[in-house]
């Protein structure tokens, strides 16, 4: 099995090298744009998404016109077909997309393109090779740099180069991968584990993430603020139309990018923290298909920011062997986890839940996180070879544990969880 970590180290760059890198950037974000402009060929075509046909059309071109070694032609036409590949996607869904464009500060380096040391990296620009050290923390132990990159245990893959306008900052974000055998990567599948689900449920508005086990993680309500402060700003700049302003708009974009994942780092580790606590040995999400078609209020933006904590929680749950799955959202929103009854009208409001049969009241999306953790262990339970016997299968709640008979057992002195209103606490909330 693969555990595969990125980590960000900031790069001590000689003074007369930096235009160097400028310039590489530049140069890379040439080949990825002229290749979406050659690909792109929607409405009146197919577009291009073969790899080989983009360089066998525009590799000779693109090294003419460029200073760039061979490798990162090929990575910058790479690129530029992987993200036409995602616009085809969403063209098949029906989603409006347009043709990609890159402008952020960015280009990417592999083995071939740049050579990773431990301490420094040497990496391939139009004027040859720059070296550059890392910038390490006074003590790197328990941090990323600590973990990952200065562990032998890790080998460097393909990274990233970034640059902060605001710090004038150049930093590597470095892809650590390290391989484990079958025998310390198997867990314990036997019939005799146990198997406890984290149910989480995603949100527009309140909080971003609630989980089956009464958690409330994340403020969705600030990360529409921030957004709409965010596009706010920039259409103000965009209508001055200055150079100072353009490069203003792009700091900003990247500004707003390493918040927006901030925000959803500390989200995804809050979510893990839960299914330790509650020792879950799996995380439920709803699939995150058509997402902006069933979910009132949802934007790209939020499709976006769903699938891009997936991805967190999905990555670092691996260190912890917890599986992580995705279950139907059908009539999640609408039944009732305690006496099973489903109906539309269960949903008083958008964050009221009362089953019009056994009264049940708590919030709707406490509730919706309780039926996906439900659902996935079904599946779970269904996969056993008998009926009779095998792992017992449990959904992690917020006094105890449930399992598919309706058997509670309480973790702490309390009611038992159909007796409750569910209705969570302040220290439980956070906000």
């Amino acid at each position: 099995m693969e555990v595969i970590r990125t980590v960000k180290v900031k790069l001590d760059v000689p003074d007369e090298r930096c235009d160097d890198l400028h310039q590489t950037k530049n140069q890379f974000l040439h080949c990825a744009n002229t290749t979406a402009e050659w690909a792109w060929r929607h409405p009146n075509d197919y577009c291009v998404t073969s790899k080989q046909k983009a360089e066998k059309a525009l590799y000779e071109r693109l090294r003419n016109e460029t200073e760039l070694t061979a490798n990162l032609v090929q990575k910058g036409i790479r690129r530029a077909i992987e993200a036409t590949k995602s616009g085809v996607a969403r063209l098949k869904k029906g989603d409006k997309t347009s043709q990609p464009h890159f402008d952020a500060w960015s280009v990417v380096y592999d083995k071939r393109s740049a050579t990773f040391h431990r301490d420094h990296v040497s990496l391939s620009t139009v004027n040859g090779r720059v070296e550059c050290d890392y910038v390490f923390p006074d003590d790197p132990e328990g941090t990323p740099i600590g973990e990952y990159l200065l562990n032998e245990d890790y080998e460097f893959r393909m990274s990233t180069l970034q640059y902060d306008r605001q710090t004038e900052s150049f930093y590597l974000h470095a892809r650590m991968r390290r391989t484990e055998s079958d025998e310390q990567s198997t867990t314990d599948s036997s019939d005799t584990k146990h198997r406890t689900v984290l149910g989480v449920d995603l949100n527009v508005d309140g909080s971003l993430a609630v989980t089956s086990t009464g958690a409330f993680i994340g403020n969705a309500d600030e990360m529409n603020h921030q957004r709409r402060e965010f596009e706010k700003n920039r259409g103000s700049m965009q209508q001055a139309g200055t150079r100072s302003a353009h490069l203003s708009i792009q700091s900003m974009k990247d500004r707003e990018h390493r918040w927006m994942q901030d925000e959803l780092h500390r989200v995804s580790n809050r979510i893990l923290e839960e299914a330790r606590d509650h020792e879950c040995t799996h995380i439920a999400f709803e699939n995150l298909t058509d997402i902006r078609n069933r979910m009132a209020g949802a934007k790209r933006f939020h499709v976006w920011a769903f699938r891009r904590l997936y991805q967190y929680v999905e990555y670092k749950a691996e260190m912890y062997s917890i599986k992580i799955e995705q279950v139907s959202p059908a009539y999640t929103s609408q039944r009732c986890s305690s006496c099973g009854f489903t109906h539309e009208s269960n949903r008083r409001s958008k964050h009221q839940f009362v089953c019009q049969k056994c009264k049940y009241e708590l919030n709707a999306d406490y509730n919706a996180s309780k039926n996906i953790a439900r659902k996935l262990l079904k599946r779970l339970h269904s996969g056993q070879k008998s009926s009779s016997g095998g792992a017992p299968c449990q959904c992690a709640l917020t006094s105890g544990t449930l399992n598919l008979n309706g058997d509670f057992h309480a973790s702490v002195k309390t009611t038992a969880e159909g007796e409750s209103t569910d209705k969570p606490t302040t220290s439980v909330v956070g906000y």
